[in-house]
């Protein structure tokens, strides 16, 4: 780690996360500068070459949205030699693609809730629930409808029947894009931050809303994130099937597992953020509070597993 002196935040973007990737970075530098290190903030919407991060001995990526967590950022870094926090390009490539994350997921044994990859067009709000497409799911009390490819609950719908489906057809910011309708889980929703292949302890999300959208996430004061109440034997089958999903989609340094928890107490994985929010409230930085960890001492942790 000697040779880790000046470190650039790499922030921003244009994706529909700036602001809170604005927030992130933000953190992260102040962390960084506070841990006694050099480091700039660079906003990625700024960055015309990547030479220009060659300067810098280690890029910390608090880049959301496509732009930090697609894999193209990563190879690109991996091009030049230059060190950075988190997964390489596969990992990125296929925790971005939720289709591609659930197969992978699939193919290893490791539960998730069924999915089937749709358009979403005025043709499938015309035919409506009741055709063939969506006999895999039945009998069913609502399904939830989620792009392919986006972060932070940004166009995702809850379905229970024809008329929240041409609602959901009429609300979405962008329809023009590939999507999944998947299967919904009644119970908890949980969340999982692993760094260096160890998991801090779990949190539940406990929304008054109708599921945990971007209100929820983001504006709602009323959102709550506690340390999850579990047995022992859920506890070790939590951390074992997020390590499993974690090694399965050959992620690195660190990475956020959310899930969920049906009432037979079974463990479904959603998905896996490779670049999580770093805002002084997100999850990571309040998992590691419950081991008596500081904000900074996570950003430390992050930028040692890199290594």
């Amino acid at each position: 780690m000697e040779m880790i002196k000046k470190i650039a935040v790499l922030y921003g973007g244009s994706s529909s996360e700036r602001q809170i990737s604005l927030q992130s970075g933000e953190g992260v530098h102040k962390a960084i500068k506070e841990l006694g290190y050099e480091s700039e903030l660079l906003d990625f919407k700024n960055i015309t070459n990547f030479n220009e991060l060659k300067i810098y001995d280690f890029v910390f990526i608090a880049l959301h949205g496509f732009e930090g967590e697609g894999g193209e950022l990563q190879k690109n870094l991996d091009d030049l030699d230059i060190l950075y926090s988190g997964s390489k390009e596969i990992a990125c490539r296929n925790t971005w693609n939720k289709r591609l994350t659930k197969e992978i997921l699939k193919k290893n044994n490791i539960t998730t809730p069924l999915w089937l990859e749709t358009k979403l067009n005025k043709q499938l709000v015309e035919d409506g629930l009741q055709t063939s497409f969506f006999d895999k799911f039945r009998p069913y009390k609502y399904l939830f409808l989620k792009p392919e490819e986006d972060g932070s609950s940004v166009d995702i719908f809850k379905i229970s029947d024809n008329e929240s489906l041409k609602n959901a057809y009429q609300k979405c910011i962008n329809p023009n894009r590939s999507f999944l309708f998947e299967e919904y889980i009644e119970g908890r929703e949980l969340t999982v931050t692993i760094i260096n292949k160890e998991c801090l302890p779990p949190l539940e999300i406990i929304t008054k809303n109708e599921f945990y959208d971007y209100d929820a996430k983001y504006i709602s004061d009323k959102t709550l994130h506690v340390e999850a109440e579990l047995t022992k034997n859920e506890l070790d089958k939590i951390k074992s099937i997020s390590l499993d999903a974690f090694e399965a989609l050959d992620c690195n340094g660190w990475a956020r597992v959310d899930l969920l928890q049906d009432k037979e107490k079974n463990f479904y994985i959603i998905e896996i953020n490779t670049v999580p929010g770093m805002t002084s409230h997100s999850n990571v930085p309040k998992s590691g509070s419950f081991l008596g960890l500081t904000y900074n001492e996570v950003v430390q942790k992050i930028i040692d597993a890199s290594f």
